[in-house]
């Protein structure tokens, strides 16, 4: 059988061109809406280490200064009533905590590698409290 030529056919099966170009279109952008719609999907613990070199970079608190300053007065507050702070006292106090705090974390994550796991559990946090000599604490 020899080869033939295929000239363009001249119905579109009962759909009018302008109507099928159309249908086309909106089909097209469909597709591309749900593609910009998609988030982007990370390989597992790409995002803790994304977060962790973000923590890493910057040198601002952790923890914001107005709930920190709240709970500092709360709690001197059951001590003695009239005790006001300076701006820089309350700074010093707030960073010497998350500096007390990060280093307990530092020990508690050894304390979990230690023990050959990646998750830190309490157990992990009392005995990094135990090494360090701190009073018990009760989780």
């Amino acid at each position: 059988m020899t080869r033939q030529k295929q000239t363009a056919r001249k119905s579109t099966g009962g759909i009018q061109s302008g109507k099928l170009a159309r249908k086309i279109m909106n089909t097209t952008k469909k597709l591309r809406r749900e593609h910009k719609d998609k988030v982007k999907r990370y390989r597992p613990g790409q995002l803790a280490l994304k977060e962790i070199r973000r923590y890493q970079k910057n040198t601002e608190l952790l923890i914001p200064k107005i709930r920190f300053q709240r709970l500092v007065r709360s709690i001197t507050q059951e001590v003695r009533k009239d005790l006001k702070f300076q701006a820089a006292c309350l700074l010093a106090l707030q960073e010497a905590a998350e500096a007390y705090m990060t280093g307990v974390f530092e020990d508690t994550n050894l304390c979990a590698i230690h023990a050959h796991r990646v998750t830190i559990m309490p157990r992990d946090i009392q005995l990094a409290l135990r090494i360090r000599g701190v009073g018990p604490l009760y989780f």
